[in-house]
């Protein structure tokens, strides 16, 4: 873990993002699961016990980002009741790829149907005539079959990850937040693509609550270390 005390280190700023808890499936914007929920808790809790605070909780403006950032503050709060607490607030950037279909906007899910939801204009049988979304739906790693394809009908992974430089960069414009952290939910494809991005690798589906922290330093230069809270009351992760 990196130093976390808020004006420590040469670091302008640091941003930790974080995967959402655990969903049932992938179907479109679900909710977490209990188990993610009890995660996201046990997360937020496991941060507050490294006593590292915080200035800023943003999500991805899904359900499921928005309900684990929620549940991390609760569990945050619980274990340090004294520390002032931020409520989580959307970030457009830490949004899953933008995707196209039929014209319309659509996030990854893993049915025809969950993408049909999304481009009414097409049936279920007009999404599987699509090659990148019929190729993407019958491959065992979706989110791998999006990482590496060159030219997918939207973001490519590089894209993501240059989005997501540009952001933690725009962290470094304000002198307040000088040395302090910024956290963050959102989506596995964001986070491999990171991985991708920075470290020259994709290692696959992070666990739920598992990250990177990204410290942009004095000069520009942008580090990137795994992060991986523990996620139970157990101590597992």
């Amino acid at each position: 873990m990196p130093d976390t005390g808020p004006h420590e280190g040469d670091h302008l700023v640091r941003l930790i993002m974080l995967r959402h808890g655990q969903v049932a499936s992938h179907r479109g914007d679900v909710p977490l699961t209990d188990e993610g929920l009890d995660q996201a808790t046990a997360a937020g809790r496991w941060f507050a016990q490294q006593d590292l605070t915080y200035i800023s909780l943003l999500a991805s403006p899904t359900v499921r980002t928005r309900e684990t950032a929620a549940r991390f503050s609760s569990g945050y709060r619980n274990q340090r009741p004294d520390t002032p607490m931020v409520e989580p607030r959307p970030s457009f950037a830490l949004r899953n790829p933008d995707l196209y279909l039929g014209g319309h906007h659509v996030n990854m899910v893993s049915s025809a149907a969950a993408f049909r939801d999304q481009a009414p204009s097409l049936q279920d049988e007009e999404v599987l005539r699509v090659p990148f979304y019929a190729a993407f739906l019958s491959d065992a790693d979706r989110i791998g079959y999006w990482l590496n394809h060159s030219h997918p009908p939207g973001d490519t992974a590089r894209a993501v990850g240059a989005r997501i430089e540009a952001f933690t960069r725009s962290l470094g414009d304000i002198p307040a937040w000088k040395g302090q952290t910024i956290l963050g939910i959102t989506h596995s494809p964001v986070l491999r693509a990171v991985a991708l991005t920075f470290l020259g690798s994709d290692p696959g589906e992070p666990p739920y609550l598992h990250g990177y922290t990204l410290t942009l330093r004095h000069g520009g230069a942008i580090a990137v270390e795994p992060v991986s809270p523990v996620t139970s009351s157990s101590g597992t992760r």
